[in-house]
């Protein structure tokens, strides 16, 4: 039990994005969590330094900065812009001592599949040797087909870990988004070959499983089985943050404060129930 309470409770910035990040800080704590994954704009709307201050001032751990990539071309950007803007994310990752750098691949772009993963494994060799010297992990986050084609041609746990074993640096693992993954059998019997690469865990759940826009909705609402894969994450020796991440229409509806309130004594009861 004590074991299992050593992980980080965080929310994602993107889970109330029409707040700011001093309102964010401020309600993340109110509410009892100690860990916020940081979300880019936000960050640079409220300024680095401040942000820092801010974060020490509320004791509140960084789990996470979403994101760099897009090395595909799939949002406009050349593949050279994509990869500076990552390592510059790398760079303020540093800076504001975040746990992990979220790594999007980009959409397909009507490439072959060969031409994407070589000009993805490209970028991740450049971007890791550069998290190796800033002592910060990057984590590639495998998006479901059903919602994510634009966001990122990885889309399941086998091809996530070809690509961490071909880059082959300590810094590289994934992101495993319990909305991703957790409705596909097949992947959760992937975790025990996985788990090891896990840099973040994000929890997510849905009612059906993603088709177009995301939909998330409360933890526990959902079909995603979320205590058997937070047991099972915790078995495999997981210790890092628990991250939750809620958007979609079904969410949108509910305050804010309703959302932070439901999802802490949803992960209490929880995680009082892991061995």
């Amino acid at each position: 039990m004590a074991e299992a309470r050593m992980n980080t409770l965080s929310i994602s910035q993107l889970s109330t994005l029409r707040w700011d990040l001093e309102t964010d800080v401020l309600a993340y704590a109110k509410h009892g969590f100690r860990g916020i994954g940081l979300f880019r704009q936000k960050v640079e709307d409220y300024g680095v330094e401040r942000t820092i201050e801010l974060l020490d001032e509320y004791s509140m751990r960084a789990t996470s900065l979403s994101w760099g990539g897009g090395f595909t071309g799939s949002d406009g950007r050349s593949f050279e812009d994509a990869v500076c803007d990552a390592i510059s994310a790398v760079i303020q990752a540093a800076q504001l001592r975040v746990d992990t750098l979220i790594v999007l691949a980009g959409g397909k772009n009507n490439h072959i599949k060969t031409h994407l993963r070589r000009t993805l494994c490209a970028a991740l060799d450049r971007l890791a040797a550069v998290a190796s010297e800033h002592g910060i992990q990057l984590a590639l986050e495998p998006f479901h087909p059903g919602c994510g084609d634009e966001w990122s041609f990885v889309n399941d746990l086998q091809s996530t870990l070809a690509i961490i074993e071909q880059v082959d640096n300590p810094s590289l693992g994934l992101v495993l988004d319990t909305y991703h993954i957790g409705m596909d059998p097949e992947a959760i019997r992937w975790l025990p070959d996985v788990a090891r690469h896990i840099h973040l865990v994000q929890l997510g759940d849905g009612r059906h499983c993603p088709h177009g826009e995301m939909n998330r909705c409360l933890l526990g609402d959902g079909c995603v089985p979320l205590p058997e894969l937070m047991e099972m994450l915790h078995g495999n020796g997981y210790t890092r943050a628990w991250e939750v991440e809620l958007i979609g229409e079904d969410v949108e509806v509910i305050s804010y404060d309703h959302l932070l309130n439901h999802t802490k004594r949803y992960l209490d009861q929880t995680l009082s129930q892991l061995c």
